[in-house]
C-alpha cells in the first residue's frame, strides 16, 4: 500500500538571503502534475524548480539552476519519504550570494524534504470497478452493501430482467463482497467484471 499527502502543504527555508519555498500537492497523474507545477509557480520568482512521482512513472526540471542540483533533490525527497502521486515545486528567489552545486543540492532537497516531512499524508487504497447483476427484487440487498463494502455506485441500469450496477470499491473487498452478495441473495446477483 502506498502512500500519499492528503493535502496541500508548503514549507519556507532562507538560505543566506535566497528564500526557498516548498508547495507539494497530491496529484494523480502527468496532467494533474502539470497543472499543479503551472499554478504553484511564480512567475516574478528567479526559479521554480520541480518535481513528481505517480508509480513508476516521474519527471524534474532544474528551471535553470545548474544540472542535477534541484529538480533530482526535490525527486529524491520524494522518494526518501516513501511517497506517491505526489508533485513538488520549489521556487527560489536569489538572495545575493551564490551557494554552490552543494548548497543548491541542500536547499532545495532540504525544503522539499522538510515540507513532506511535516505534510498530513494518507493511505492509497487501490479501487476496482466491477459490474454487479441482479434481479429486481434484490436491489435492496445490493444497496444494502454499498455502505459495509465502501463500494461507490457509478451507474445503476434498469433491464427487463433486473439491474446492472456498475461499483467501484477497494481492490481488496471485492472479493468479500461477491461472497456477501452471493449469500444475501441466494446466488441471485452476479458479480463479474466491467
Amino acid at each position: 500500500m502506498s502512500t500519499t499527502l492528503a493535502a496541500p502543504a508548503s514549507h519556507e527555508l532562507v538560505v543566506k538571503h535566497s528564500r526557498f519555498l516548498a508547495s507539494a500537492a497530491p496529484v494523480a497523474d502527468a496532467d494533474a502534475a502539470a497543472a499543479f507545477i503551472a499554478s504553484a509557480s511564480v512567475p516574478d520568482a528567479t526559479h521554480n524548480c520541480w518535481a513528481w512521482r505517480i508509480g513508476d512513472a516521474y519527471r524534474s526540471s532544474d528551471d535553470g539552476e545548474p544540472a542535477g542540483t534541484a529538480g533530482r533533490p526535490i525527486l529524491a525527497a520524494i522518494d526518501g519519504q516513501g511517497l506517491d502521486g505526489v508533485a513538488v515545486v520549489v521556487t527560489r528567489w536569489y538572495g545575493g550570494i551564490k551557494l554552490g552545486a552543494g548548497g543548491l543540492v541542500r536547499a532545495y532537497g532540504g525544503t522539499a524534504a522538510e515540507c513532506l516531512r511535516t505534510a498530513e499524508r494518507r493511505e492509497v487504497v487501490e479501487r476496482a470497478e466491477v459490474d454487479v447483476e441482479c434481479p429486481f427484487a434484490d436491489i435492496a440487498a445490493v444497496h444494502g452493501a454499498l455502505a459495509a463494502f465502501d463500494a461507490e455506485k457509478l451507474d445503476e441500469e434498469f433491464r427487463a430482467e433486473g439491474v446492472r450496477f456498475r461499483l467501484r470499491l477497494p481492490a481488496a473487498r471485492l472479493e468479500a463482497l461477491a461472497t456477501h452478495l452471493r449469500d444475501a441473495t441466494r446466488d441471485r446477483a452476479r458479480v463479474g467484471d466491467p
